[in-house]
């Protein structure tokens, strides 16, 4: 693992880390020596919690929504703090990051590609050229151009679909639809997201209805240093049944075969390539059809996985992903290479309906710890999306079935009450 020893290290200015891996690259930056200083705006800034404000060498204020100031400020901000790496916590932020790694010369990803791994629209396009597997895809502008386009035949996409946003994140706005009658509250349903949060940035309006490919679904990173890729392990993916695919849990290693495991790991690769990934990361999702041995990409996104999969990552195979981000956008080789040849899981606690948290109890087993990310008092959102979750529980064992039947046993004994 590369190391400065200087408390005055190399510094990386990241455009709001206030995601759900600010925490992991946090951690990185102290490993490694480094200096991280936020890019944000004023009043999310106020609201950051103490464990990141004071994680901070410095913050530049400014307007993420407004492209030219952004870049004017941060450029300005990148020549005064001697900043030498470039990093991007949330999604919709990945291709400002692009733009202003190449305004001031440091690595980043491809500005002209970047905006493929925001728009899923333009990732489709971008997949299509790349000759990349992936679900047939159409874009509708409203209800009526929805249904014309899912009509069963051949130049339909039929049922069941996937309606998602354009431009969102955590499975807010996503469903599935089995016929037409649920088509309308669908695309309804990801329409309602014009502007994301709290930073206000205008969101493309289109809806996205994707072909629902069934089989087993994975995740699997990649970094990508100077242009070349070092995929990471693939983790399996638990979520929901019916409308709403709400993740239930992840677990590290897949289980799946070395070939297979090689397979998905290439294709993800080539899918963060195709979105202009050359110094950064990227979190790609995978579907693998039941009796197929061809992985078909979900989507991608140029930024370190949530779900704290960095930790479960790193429980399994003692990489951090987020050292790895780092190193990445600072011009160096990452540290990729596996540690130990152990087994993580994670599992959401999630609520049957909405209202106001009541109760949560997580008992504390052998191999687990847990976290809770509601208290009693807060209302709990409609289980949807991930913002239902009460909290989580990340167990530990030497293979993937002990992990995954850990994590199993503490959310079983859990209670969760919601009035």
């Amino acid at each position: 693992m590369t190391m400065w020893t200087s408390p005055r290290g190399p510094a990386v200015l990241v455009i709001e880390p206030m995601g759900n891996a600010g925490r992991f690259l946090v951690e990185a930056a102290d490993r490694l020596g480094v200096r991280l200083y936020a890019a944000t705006h004023e009043e999310v800034h106020d609201g950051y919690p103490d464990w990141l404000r004071t994680a901070l060498a410095g913050v530049c204020a400014t307007d993420l929504t407004d492209t030219a100031r952004a870049l004017e400020d941060m450029a300005a901000f990148c020549r005064q703090h001697a900043v030498a790496g470039i990093a991007a916590c949330f999604e919709l932020f990945t291709p400002l990051a692009a733009l202003l790694a190449r305004r001031v010369g440091l690595p980043g990803n491809d500005p002209r590609l970047a905006h493929a791994a925001r728009n899923k629209i333009l990732m489709g396009e971008a997949f299509a050229a790349a000759g990349i597997p992936a679900p047939r895809w159409a874009v509708a502008h409203d209800v009526a151009e929805a249904h014309r386009v899912a009509r069963k035949g051949p130049d339909g996409l039929g049922w069941p679909l996937v309606v998602k946003p354009a431009e969102q994140g955590g499975s807010w706005g996503v469903s599935v639809v089995e016929g037409p009658d649920g088509l309308a509250d669908a695309v309804e349903a990801a329409q309602r997201f014009t502007h994301a949060q709290p930073h206000g940035l205008a969101l493309d309006p289109r809806v996205l209805l994707q072909e629902y490919v069934a089989g087993e679904e994975y995740s699997c990173d990649t970094v990508v240093a100077g242009g070349v890729a070092y995929p990471m392990p693939v983790v399996r993916k638990d979520t929901t049944k019916g409308r709403y695919r709400v993740e239930t849990g992840h677990t590290c290693p897949s289980g799946l075969s070395a070939r297979l495991v090689a397979q998905v790991r290439h294709t993800a690769a080539r899918a963060a390539l195709a979105v202009g990934v050359r110094d950064g990361i990227a979190h790609t999702e995978v579907k693998i059809p039941p009796g197929s041995r061809t992985p078909h990409v979900i989507e991608t996104g140029a930024r370190l996985p949530g779900d704290s999969l960095c930790e479960v990552v790193e429980a399994a195979t003692g990489v951090s992903e987020a050292v790895a981000y780092l190193q990445a956008v600072l011009g160096l080789v990452p540290d990729t290479v596996p540690s130990r040849a152990d087994a993580a899981a994670i599992r959401f606690l999630l609520p049957e309906s909405g209202g106001v948290l009541r109760r949560v109890d997580i008992p504390g087993l052998p191999g687990t710890h847990s976290e809770v990310s509601l208290r009693p008092g807060d209302a709990v959102p409609e289980p949807s999306d991930s913002t239902c979750r009460v909290g989580h529980v990340v167990a530990r064992a030497g293979t993937a079935d002990r992990a995954r039947a850990l994590a199993d046993r503490v959310v079983a004994r859990s209670r969760v009450e919601v009035g």
